[in-house]
């Protein structure tokens, strides 16, 4: 049961980074690159539907923020079953 809740914590954490890199890469690299378009290809579809829901503000585009909330969230949320069915 501690590696599942192990696996959980982790995957968490690198999806979070994963959000953070796209972040960062969709500054300084060209859209067609191969990295960028790796990790977009994992972190866009996630951020899609809350990109519907969610309005920009100006320029400002806050899914990413969400998207990082709602993944830390459940994460604690699935660590915190996975610790109570001991």
């Amino acid at each position: 049961m501690d590696i599942l809740i192990l696996v959980v914590s982790t995957l968490s954490q690198i999806l979070v980074l994963l959000v953070f890199a796209s972040i960062i890469l969709s500054y300084f690299m060209d859209p067609y690159h191969p990295i960028r378009r790796g990790i977009d290809n994992i972190v866009e579809p996630m951020l899609a539907p809350i990109r519907r829901i969610v309005p920009l503000v100006g320029m400002l585009d806050f899914s990413p923020l969400v998207l990082i909330l709602l993944i830390q969230f459940a994460g604690r949320i699935l660590t915190a079953f996975l610790i109570s069915l001991r």
